[in-house]
């Protein structure tokens, strides 16, 4: 399947920076990893979840931590089972109605971030995983591939099946529960999904940026989109888009691939909310 996808780039994409395979690897993660965090970041969007996502994404230091703690060779198993645990804890936690969420979201998150940084740094050995700050998208391989290919498949049904209650959610939760949808379970779905998601794109994104990619595509989107058909259809070409230029631009300048697509988002954010303003 890599090989055909190589063959395919060759003909039809006879570019310098084409020329590696590690490009061609870095281009189909793209292809598939932006769109699948452009349309999670809508409903992270419309649900005001924004610091949660900072704050599972910073909470993967725990998670790796947990795994060195454990003797676990790779710590991505840990990674993903502690990730998940964080999002039902925080959820929960933000339904006791106890605290503000903000407040919930940045209690959970300081704490796991000091955590992690504690269990990792003794003996000097935060260097090791340093990587993980800031991703690599250039070292997927084709297994990883494979991998991204699986959860951009499954992401689809699961959107196709389940997106106009989680819109409603959302949106009305109300008319939701009027409606006989159990509000609590699709929060509860929706949160342990982003969990998944993010634990799996964070080695190659990075902990620093990972909510940066889920949250600027939608907000951009929002600014211009005129309904719920084109806030979504646009989060993804926009996250798509800013994905190759970031990929490409990156390669040319040198820079970190991750940092240097945000750099792309946050200059569509801002070409959309001048045209926002403007057009009022």
């Amino acid at each position: 399947m890599i090989e055909q996808w190589y063959r395919l780039l060759d003909a039809l994409l006879p570019l310098a920076w084409l020329e590696y395979d590690f490009m061609k690897n870095a281009l189909l993660a793209v292809v598939l990893v932006t769109p699948i965090l452009g349309i999670l970041g809508t409903m992270i969007v419309n649900n005001r979840m924004a610091f949660f996502s900072d704050a599972l994404g910073h909470s993967a230091l725990t998670g790796i931590a947990a795994g060195v703690v454990l003797g676990i060779q790779s710590p991505f198993w840990a990674l993903l089972i502690f990730s998940v645990l964080f999002a039902v804890a925080v959820i929960s936690v933000k339904n006791a109605n106890t605290a503000s969420t903000d407040t919930i979201i940045g209690v959970f998150s300081s704490t796991a971030v000091a955590l992690g940084i504690v269990l990792l740094s003794r003996n000097g050995g935060f260097s090791k995983y340093s990587g993980y700050l800031i991703g690599d998208l250039l070292s997927i391989t084709p297994s990883e591939l494979g991998i991204l290919a699986l959860i951009f498949v499954l992401v689809l049904v699961f959107w196709a099946g389940w997106f106009n209650k989680l819109l409603l959610v959302s949106v009305n939760q109300s008319l939701a529960k009027s409606r006989g949808i159990h509000i609590r379970f699709y929060e509860f779905v929706f949160a342990i999904v982003v969990a998944v998601v993010v634990t799996f794109a964070i080695r190659w994104v990075g902990i620093l940026i990972i909510s940066s990619l889920l949250v600027l595509p939608a907000a951009a989107s929002r600014n211009i989109a005129a309904n719920t058909r084109q806030y979504h259809v646009l989060a993804v070409i926009i996250a798509l888009i800013s994905g190759l230029a970031g990929l490409i631009l990156s390669y040319f300048w040198g820079t970190a691939t991750g940092a240097t697509i945000v750099l792309m988002l946050a200059l569509f954010f801002a070409g959309t909310f001048i045209w926002k303003v403007s057009t009022r």
